[in-house]
């Protein structure tokens, strides 16, 4: 097993990120459902957030006896938005999780940490589209390029980042990315729009045998 290796677990294929102390950091290779991160319009972080609850239990359900002991629980850190200093609430103690804007631009998917911390000054909330690691971020779902959830709050804390489409490329910009998509349905709309229903892409540490 090596990064970048795609693996069965469960009911999903799954893109091996890092390998650490006889474990494996892995990611869904595609979005597996869509869902809002919290269903109500609150101040919230990953520690409070549905989301959490959701991976944490019933999807951890999914998975066999056998299955849940290969996941490892681990303790998540989840820095502040690196750009509006929105808090990333309290450490947590996770099976099942969102990975970070850290993770995604800075560590597993191409190294853009350049870009994000040395914003350009037409870059008041989008990051940089021709970033040429963008198309390591794609997700499909259903065969369409898709939006997915981090755990990274958004430019306000009742907002959530996410990595995003454009056409055939995905970038964390705009209202829906460092700064931030909303967590909720919004009823005022009289029905919920696509970018309510982001993508997940479960990620777990699993034990290698």
């Amino acid at each position: 097993m090596q990064p970048g290796d795609i693996i069965p677990f469960g009911k999903y294929q799954w893109r091996v990120l890092e390998l650490k102390d006889k474990a494996a950091l892995i990611i869904t290779e595609e979005v597996v459902e869509k869902r809002v991160y919290h269903s109500a319009p609150v101040d919230i972080t990953w520690t409070e957030c549905d989301m959490r609850k959701y991976l944490n239990g019933e999807f951890y359900n999914t998975f066999t006896e056998n299955e849940k002991a290969r996941i490892l629980t681990v303790t998540n850190h989840t820095p502040n938005n690196p750009w509006f200093n929105t808090s990333g609430g309290e450490d947590t103690e996770d099976n099942i999780f969102n990975l970070t804007i850290e993770d995604v631009v800075c560590k597993y998917f191409g190294d853009s940490s350049n870009l994000l911390y040395n914003r350009g000054k037409n870059q008041m909330y989008w990051f940089q589209r021709k970033d040429p690691n963008n198309f390591r971020r794609i997700a499909m779902y259903n065969g369409v390029v898709t939006k997915w959830h981090l755990r990274t709050p958004g430019r306000y804390q009742n907002r959530v980042a996410c990595i995003g489409a454009d056409g055939d490329n995905p970038y964390i910009s705009g209202s829906a990315h460092i700064t931030g998509n909303p967590v909720w349905v919004d009823p005022s709309r009289g029905k919920a729009h696509e970018w309510d229903f982001m993508g997940i892409r479960p990620a777990l540490w699993l034990r290698v045998e």
